[in-house]
């Protein structure tokens, strides 16, 4: 798990996202979303915070845009990256050249005037995420007091967290107004295992029926390392319980990798391995993310 550091330098940097991603070997549906990614603003214009966990290089909106395109995503989301704390700016900014593309989830505090939620709103943001993995995110302390300032606006919340803290947490987001997006597979260990009671809880939020979780960051759970095939009975595990509330994401530029850089094509490569039926994957990639995101029908 990312240790959250204790003074600035102790922030280590990070590589920037590998070469150009490969396209897809299988057809990508028209309206394709690709719901997990941030843009990471020059640290001169949007400054980073000092309590984080690692220092990486800008990923601006051109590149996102060149990744999405590369692997046939007609539409993303991005995600506010930790190291901007609760300044949404860079985030923002990308929103706005690209409005009809992409969505936004924005960190914030949970005393956030009224004014600039729905300044957010106005801009796209579809929800808030709370972060407990790395440093600079917003932390469950206030979890219900969020839940219900973003309820009116009909936002979900996203949570990074490892899933082995569910049986304490999962409760909570069960009462919660508001829906619940988990990200990376809840950010278990494969060796853990999928009868980890942690993972039956993610099971058991899915099946609920309003909570979604992302099929992604398999390189963040696995243990074998590429192709991270170790992480395919997690993946299968969630799009059995919840076929109609799984998404994808690359999580480009894949912030805080250890190991050597991979190519983010390869990471949708894996969708056919735990999805071969076209229909299921059409759900994963186009029908779950509209609805969840609140695009639009999608027409060419």
């Amino acid at each position: 798990m990312p240790r959250k550091p204790d003074a600035p330098n102790e922030a280590p940097p990070c590589p920037g996202p590998g070469p150009a991603p490969r396209p897809p070997s299988f057809a990508i549906p028209r309206g394709a979303c690709a719901p997990h990614a941030p843009v990471i603003g020059a640290p001169e214009r949007f400054p980073f915070v000092t309590a984080r966990s690692y220092t990486p290089p800008p990923a601006p909106m051109a590149a996102y845009l060149a990744m999405l395109d590369a692997l046939r995503m007609d539409r993303g989301v991005l995600v506010q990256v930790s190291v901007h704390g609760t300044d949404n700016r860079a985030m923002l900014e990308a929103l706005g050249a690209s409005p009809d593309r992409l969505r936004g989830i924005a960190v914030v505090n949970a005393d956030a005037s009224d004014r600039e939620l729905e300044t957010l709103a106005r801009a796209g943001v579809r929800g808030v995420r709370l972060n407990t993995l790395f440093g600079g995110g917003v932390t469950p302390e206030h979890l219900e007091r969020l839940a219900e300032r973003i309820a009116p606006l009909g936002w979900h919340m996203q949570f990074l967290i490892d899933a082995r803290t569910l049986p304490e947490l999962g409760p909570r987001i069960e009462r919660l107004p508001v829906e619940a997006v988990i990200d990376h597979m809840g950010f278990i260990p494969v060796d853990a295992g999928i009868e980890n009671p942690g993972f039956q809880w993610l099971l058991r939020l899915l099946k609920g029926g309003r909570t979604w979780v992302k099929v992604s960051g398999t390189y963040r759970i696995s243990k074998t390392g590429a192709p991270f095939h170790d992480a395919t009975p997690f993946a299968r595990a969630l799009l059995a319980a919840a076929p109609d509330r799984c998404l994808w994401g690359s999580d480009w530029p894949h912030v805080a990798v250890t190991g050597p850089m991979f190519n983010t094509g390869d990471l949708l490569e894996l969708l056919p391995l735990w999805a071969p039926d076209e229909t299921l994957r059409r759900k994963v990639l186009v029908d779950n993310p509209t609805r969840l995101f609140g695009f639009p029908e999608f027409t060419d």
